[in-house]
């Protein structure tokens, strides 16, 4: 899906275009531009976006690895390629993220980061958890916590399916790595 013309959008979208300009200060780009189709929901991600990423109370490496782990279950390349030099800069090591861009379990990660990784995965993969992982979940980040990461898996998937239903080009050229 292009992005709408200006002279074709309406007053929903040019609202929140200025909304989203606002309070992201950037022009909409990757899944904002279908989301645009419905302005309403737009508004609505941008806005837990911004919580998830800015506000939530997970640490930026357990957030980023969440977010890393919603582009691969979906391969998409354009949020990979978003958050990987984010991931970097909170302290994900190249290593890591390249071991989840191969679908492999990272070998050397902190207890919470393993955690994070399993509940992250868990939800992929099965759509729940068990007592045991929910347990060292809620150790590790409280329930609060527990539950950002859960959304952030949604919240990324969401973006993600948005992206693979609009065949959102990724401008980096990403390649997901062969899978040993």
């Amino acid at each position: 899906m292009p992005a709408i013309p200006t002279s074709e959008r309406t007053d929903a979208q040019r609202a929140a275009i200025t909304q989203f300009e606002r309070t992201r200060g950037k022009p909409p780009d990757g899944p904002f531009i279908p989301l645009l189709r419905c302005p309403e929901i737009l508004r609505i991600a941008s806005a837990l976006g911004r919580y998830l990423r800015f506000e939530s109370s997970l640490p930026g490496p357990s957030r980023e690895l969440a977010i890393l782990l919603a582009a691969k279950r979906w391969s998409q390349g354009y949020e990979w390629a978003s958050h990987r030099p984010i991931a970097e800069s909170v302290g994900l090591t190249p290593a890591l993220i390249d071991a989840v861009a191969r679908g492999h379990r990272p070998d050397a990660m902190s207890r919470e980061l393993a955690v994070a990784y399993d509940l992250c995965v868990a939800l992929h993969r099965d759509g729940q958890v068990d007592d045991a992982l929910y347990t060292q979940a809620v150790t590790s980040f409280g329930e609060r916590g527990v539950i950002e990461l859960a959304a952030i898996c949604g919240y990324y998937s969401t973006l993600a399916m948005v992206m693979n239903l609009a065949h959102t080009p990724d401008p980096s050229g990403f390649a997901w790595p062969t899978i040993t």
